[in-house]
């Protein structure tokens, strides 16, 4: 009997593609072509209201939404108030953690005291210091982002707003590990996100994009962030939260990760575009996984669908080098989308030869660290102190990341967001 998902969360794209700046590497504005009957898409209140209403009935105690895009502020502060207004009208005495990914441009005091008063976790898309961040991450005009972006992130960090830095990690910035963390850790971002690029050419289908990074590069960039993020540990414990390392943690110790590209199969959440059209994945917003609409169909039962499965189920389905591969237990074959987005990698993950090498170069520090964890625990236990010990388990000491991605991304959020009950 196959189990029936549960509804912890789903992938919100409320202004669909539409975005105030013009990424080099972004992979989403192209989506405009689905929506092509109309210039500015933006999600109307009804749909609004009927999505939070299914939400809030057919979830159970614990419940995420991410506001993602494109760029969701463009709906305005007014679209987001109104969210939190239904979700309070629908809500049954849950805990309602919400996660907004964003450039950062429009946020202004007014936005920081609503983040704050409602406990949003806020992903800041960051990428390093101006020489990096400006490479690929421009205005509209063509001019660089940085300085407008990191104002906004100063201002959100100084009203204790809980802000992650997400940082996309392209053939340009794998070079600068160091600079990077360094870079977000003086900013006061002590929760990071790395997100590796690879994209198809436009102009050339048959390769990568020039920006995407290798799986050489990136895994040495990943080894580079592993020593500095290990250096510095004090009392054996992190003060700053790499989100990829934690995920891999959750698998050291026996626990689910909260990453889906480290899970057997994905397909644990899913996306409502601005017009209502639900998707398996925001990788996959495209005709083949669209699952329904919000105004014709359920929520819980597009999650459970027969497609649905079957997009998870793609995961699962690897290539013969990856059965045999000695870190397959971690890596699970990494996300589905990385191994068509390079046709030159023949149905391998990309990053294949980045998660051999940090695996290698990290093993036997993750397998101590977890060691330690465990006589932690066990102290705990012994002193019969459980209770100051759930405070202090390993699950509990991260804030997750947020994800350009995907998602699995919401189960970190419950986590890491203060909630209130609906």
């Amino acid at each position: 009997m196959v189990r029936r998902k549960s509804l912890n969360s789903i992938l919100i794209k409320p202004a669909g593609p539409d975005c105030n700046m013009a990424c080099t590497y972004c992979f989403y504005l192209e989506k405009k072509k689905l929506f092509a009957n109309s210039k500015i898409h933006r999600m109307i209140e009804t749909i609004l209201e009927e999505m939070i209403r299914q939400l809030m009935s057919q979830s159970g105690q614990q419940v995420s939404l991410v506001w993602q895009g494109g760029e969701p502020t463009l709906m305005g502060l007014s679209f987001f108030q109104k969210a939190v207004e239904m979700q309070h009208k629908y809500g049954r005495n849950q805990l309602v953690g919400n996660a907004l990914q964003t450039n950062g441009l429009l946020i202004d005091k007014n936005w920081i005291r609503f983040l704050k008063e409602y406990n949003f976790l806020v992903g800041l898309s960051l990428d390093g210091p101006e020489h990096i961040h400006d490479r690929y991450r421009l205005l509209r005009s063509g001019s660089g982002s940085l300085s407008k972006v990191s104002d906004r992130g100063k201002l959100m960090l100084d009203a204790r707003v809980v802000v992650n830095a997400i940082s996309v990690v392209s053939d340009y910035s794998a070079q600068f590990p160091e600079e990077i963390y360094t870079f977000h850790k003086e900013a006061g971002f002590d929760y990071m996100q790395f997100i590796p690029c690879v994209e198809t050419d436009p102009k050339n289908p048959t390769r990568a994009a020039s920006f995407s990074v290798s799986g050489e590069k990136f895994g040495k960039f990943l080894c580079k962030v592993f020593d500095l993020w290990l250096d510095d540990f004090q009392d054996n414990s992190p003060t700053t939260s790499v989100r990829f390392f934690d995920s891999v943690l959750y698998s050291y110790v026996g626990m689910e990760p909260p990453d889906c590209t480290l899970l057997k199969e994905c397909g644990v959440y899913i996306v409502v575009e601005h017009d209502g059209d639900v998707y398996s994945c925001d990788f996959f917003v495209e005709p083949r996984w669209r699952l329904g609409n919000i105004m014709e169909n359920r929520l819980i039962d597009m999650l459970n669908s027969r497609r649905q499965s079957e997009f998870g189920k793609l995961k699962a389905s690897l290539p013969e080098p990856c059965k045999k591969c000695s870190w397959l237990a971690y890596c699970r074959g990494g996300c589905t989308k990385d191994r068509i987005r390079d046709p030159r990698d023949n149905g391998l993950n990309h990053f294949c030869q980045a998660i051999k090498i940090f695996f290698e170069h990290a093993d036997s520090r993750l397998k101590h660290l977890v060691q330690e964890w465990k006589k932690q625990k066990a102290s705990f236990q012994e002193a019969g102190n459980q209770e100051l010990f759930q405070s202090k388990k390993l699950s509990e000491k991260k804030l997750g990341g947020m994800i350009h991605v995907p998602v699995g991304m919401a189960s970190s959020i419950r986590n890491a967001v203060e909630k209130h009950r609906r």
